[in-house]
């Protein structure tokens, strides 16, 4: 019988990025590479692998005219999108290094990131948009060229200033690039492993992004590992919608299924995901723990409207459908109950309960895949008893970034499963596990300070994260940095960012809150005498305290607010806010003699103003 070759084995002769994206052209030219919606036509629109590949090649010969050295940073500031994978492979395939950004990330913090990693190109979707992040920098002196992928109005008025960068729609530097490039000889390219295959961005200590450099080699590894651990197929469908400024997204979403031959299907926005799940039908999906709390959320609202006996054949399908689970997986709670009726009961409650339920991610995920944050254990345990075949793992942007993963053979949904193959995990001081691995970054850009701290002498890398080993299996049980992970995966220090919104004297304290939660909220005292004279501006009673909770009040706070955080990514700014007179202080045991904030205290003593908020 003949040996079938998996999708890692064809990989093995593989070591750049661009290379990897030749061979899934040469294997499969007329496979279905992206889809995504065409708002003209109101239609899903398809690309095959030649046709990416005729794109690139179109966008490679543009690039050369700007004679940029060997990795030369291109800053990608578009939405998921054709556009925004042509210009990574682009780039790739030319030994310069892409710089991903998101897409609706804030000026201030889009500028930063330009003179930080000194883009010499950046391409973006309007003018609109590159006004606004122009306006927030008094130079950027490296920037020679920026590509609008909207046509539209894009001329400089006589005022504007400065006249560098040049800027123009991608149509107008295609067009004068095809003249320019006519019987010119290319420049010499050569990419190696060990090339920068991208600066991804990431919240550090000091409130300013950090660029994790990450290799060629890095990522490569890690997709061979992956690989090893998920079964993915040419046949797959996968659901893009997390931002590809994002490692997980990037490793998983985008450089996985083009070693595998997959399709790719570009979501037309985070709003209409549900429908698009039921429009593409994907048979993986990449996610964070946000978008099943979402649809769980969605699920109990539904059941609350409904009568009693609908309530209860849900709740008997989810404890006959975590039994089956918990059986198949070996774990020790899968026990007990009614278990010796669940294979008579199981097949009615999958027909009336289960699939109407897995029926609102497409109805055919073979994988779901959650990173980037914790999950709820009763999410968790709602849907694997339904039988969606979720997978939970483990990494960070400076490991490429997956260290762990469940198998759908192997998943514990307490833990983040096994570490990948060619990983080395281990628990130091503090319990704080530690990695080394090929996949480990290379360094933080222009921050080698920052580089060593996170290094071990022995060459570790030190995750933050407490864990605990068992069976082989890592369970994360808390973090010993004082950083946030939101449940959509980003990662703010909170206290840079509640400096930030003290530096308005209204604010005489904050902390702000957001672990495990959708958005970043601020708790914060107000100044006496501000807050009165705020409150007569506003026709309010300052001595009521319910003036404190106005929806006027709200509004003008958290005004007051973006702006003091506006040079923080977007992400990291406070959508919400609950203020109070109240000083915390030593006295009332909110604060330490050396007046830092007991956020365990606070977090007690205000839980139900936090649960209010995200309620």
């Amino acid at each position: 019988m003949k040996h079938r070759q998996t999708t890692s084995e064809t990989l093995n002769g593989v070591e750049t990025l661009d290379a990897l994206f030749a061979l899934r052209v040469r294997q499969t030219p007329q496979g279905e590479a992206y889809r995504q919606f065409d708002a003209a036509s109101g239609k899903w629109a398809g690309n095959t692998w030649e046709q990416i590949a005729a794109r690139v090649d179109a966008l490679c010969h543009a690039i050369e005219t700007l004679r940029l050295p060997h990795g030369a940073r291109v800053a990608i500031l578009l939405p998921n999108s054709v556009n925004a994978i042509c210009a990574d492979q682009a780039s790739l395939a030319l030994g310069l290094v892409p710089v991903p950004m998101h897409a609706i990330d804030n000026p201030a913090s889009i500028g930063y990131i330009l003179n930080d990693c000194q883009a010499s190109m950046l391409v973006l979707s309007t003018y609109a948009q590159w006004r606004a992040i122009e306006s927030t920098c008094e130079e950027m002196p490296h920037l020679k060229l920026v590509v609008l992928t909207d046509d539209g109005e894009h001329r400089r008025s006589a005022a504007d200033a400065p006249v560098s960068p040049q800027v123009c729609t991608m149509q107008q530097w295609l067009s004068s690039a095809t003249s320019e490039v006519v019987g010119s000889a290319p420049l010499p390219r050569s990419v190696a492993a060990e090339d920068l295959a991208a600066i991804v961005y990431t919240s550090g200590t000091t409130g300013k992004p950090k660029g994790v450099m990450l290799t060629h080699r890095n990522i490569l590894v890690n997709i061979k590992s992956v690989l090893a651990r998920v079964q993915v197929l040419p046949t797959d469908v996968f659901l893009s919608f997390l931002p590809l400024s994002h490692t997980f997204e990037r490793t998983i979403g985008y450089y996985l299924p083009i070693a595998a031959g997959s399709c790719v299907v570009y979501a037309r926005s985070a709003a209409l995901i549900a429908d698009d799940l039921k429009t593409a039908r994907p048979t993986v999906l990449v996610s964070v723990p946000r978008i099943y709390e979402r649809f769980y959320a969605k699920l109990q609202e539904k059941l609350s409207h409904s009568n009693r006996f609908t309530r209860f054949l849900f709740q008997l399908a989810q404890a006959v459908g975590w039994r089956r689970f918990c059986r198949r997986q070996g774990l020790p709670d899968g026990a007990g109950g009614m278990s010796v009726f669940d294979p008579v009961l199981w097949p009615i409650l999958e027909r009336l309960v289960a699939r109407a339920v897995l029926a609102q991610f497409g109805g055919r995920l073979r994988t779901a895949v959650s990173g980037g944050a914790p999950m709820s254990q009763t999410v968790a345990q709602c849907f694997l008893g339904l039988g969606l075949p979720l997978l939970q793992g483990y990494g960070m942007t400076e490991t490429s970034p997956v260290v762990a993963a469940n198998a759908i053979d192997d998943n514990w949904p307490t833990t983040v499963g096994r570490a990948l193959d060619g990983v080395e995990v281990r628990i130091r001081e503090n319990d704080e596990l530690q990695v080394r691995a090929a996949s480990v970054m290379k360094g933080y850009w222009n921050r080698p300070e920052d580089t060593r701290l996170v290094m071990t002498d022995d060459g570790w890398l030190r995750t933050g994260d407490q864990a605990v080993i068992e069976q082989g299996r890592i369970r994360i049980s808390g973090r010993i940095k004082e950083i946030m992970v939101t449940s959509t995966g980003e990662k703010i220090a909170p206290a840079d960012l509640e400096l930030a919104v003290m530096s308005d004297p209204l604010f005489e304290q904050a902390m702000v809150v957001g672990e495990s939660r959708p958005f970043i909220a601020a708790l914060v005292v107000l100044n006496r005498t501000l807050w009165t004279d705020l409150a007569a501006g506003l026709k309010l009673d300052p001595a009521d305290p319910a003036s404190l909770h106005a929806a006027t009040t709200n509004e003008l706070l958290i005004q007051r607010i973006k702006q003091a955080t506006k040079q923080f990514p977007y992400y990291a700014v406070p959508r919400a806010v609950w203020a109070t007179l109240d000083a915390w202080t030593v006295e009332n045991s909110l604060m330490t003699p050396t007046l830092k904030l007991k956020r365990n205290a606070l977090h007690a003593r205000l839980r139900a103003e936090i649960d209010e908020i995200y309620r």
